[in-house]
């Protein structure tokens, strides 16, 4: 399941960024409670740090939570895959708790 947008160059739309990101957090948890009948309670993404400095999502008022290490998921010495900023966006009020319980 995936999503192609296409802008074309005339369109005008202010905050165009926040405002993609926003449409596609509240779909989100619609479309994970339809495939998967759980409903997330956060978004997270990454940033590769030396091409990107997340503007968008701060934009969006996402949260920074630091870096990785760039060593990847398995924390292998030998791949360096990049340094990432790790951003996160809370779904509902409680998501602390519900990941904690």
């Amino acid at each position: 399941m995936g999503l192609l947008l296409v802008i074309l160059p005339w369109i005008r739309v202010p905050h165009l960024a926040s405002k993609l990101l926003s449409m596609a957090a509240r779909r989100v948890q619609a479309d994970w409670f339809e495939r998967y009948h759980y409903q997330p309670v956060l978004l997270e993404t990454f940033v590769a740090v030396e091409q990107f400095k997340g503007t968008c999502y701060k934009a969006a008022n996402w949260q920074c939570l630091g870096t990785t290490t760039g060593r990847g998921k398995k924390g292998d010495q030998k791949a360096n895959i990049g340094i990432k900023s790790v951003w996160i966006y809370p779904l509902t009020r409680n998501f602390k708790k519900v990941l904690c319980a």
